[in-house]
């Protein structure tokens, strides 16, 4: 493959992507039930479950996860920038849309692509629970270990990594390598 030769490593192989994504997929959907979420019925009281997908990183990810949770749910998605154009190292939160302003009463599931400063899942757990969910749940697909500058954890993690900058399965370097299937190092 082309895009191959761009990488220093593959961290990750397709498979185990698709088989931790399965595995997240059906643990949320069960903590959901036994936290007492109707799952059929989003219309009863206490039951409305809400994906808010970080663009464009986690786009990828989210579209598989969900195929995973047999479940009615809604999806609102909110941009975020934080890695512009070249940048290998987060520049800091920029809202780029703004959150949905329904979510009160709602079970939210926040699912981003990587957990590297902190930042982008501080700012918006905080601005999600601003509006008083009924319950907040984070998902990232990437962690790295000890790299986050603010205290914060995630609810799900699909893989720890090392502290490299990485593409593939929705992540990006300037706007490129989000069809990889499988999570690599970019060659410097």
């Amino acid at each position: 493959m082309a895009l191959q030769r761009d990488f220093s490593t593959i961290l990750i192989e397709r498979d185990r992507v698709a088989q931790r994504v399965h595995e997240l997929g059906h643990q949320i959907t069960r903590d959901l039930r036994e936290a007492g979420v109707n799952l059929d019925d989003p219309q009863a009281a206490n039951s409305r479950v809400v994906i808010i997908a970080v663009l464009t990183g986690a786009m990828v990810f989210v579209a598989d996860l969900i195929r995973e949770m047999p479940v009615k749910l809604h999806i609102e998605l909110v941009a975020v920038s934080s890695y512009p154009g070249t940048s290998v190292e987060s520049k800091g939160v920029k809202m780029k849309t703004a959150l949905p302003s329904d979510l009160g009463g709602a079970h939210v599931l926040l699912i981003d692509d990587i957990l590297d400063s902190g930042q982008t899942l501080h700012t918006l757990v905080d601005l999600i629970g601003r509006q008083h969910p009924a319950s907040l749940r984070t998902c990232v697909l990437l962690r790295k270990p000890g790299k986050a500058k603010i205290d914060i954890k995630p609810d799900y993690v699909g893989f720890d990594i090392p502290d490299e900058f990485v593409v593939g399965y929705g992540l990006d370097f300037d706007g490129l390598y989000r069809n990889f299937p499988g999570i690599a190092v970019l060659r410097r």
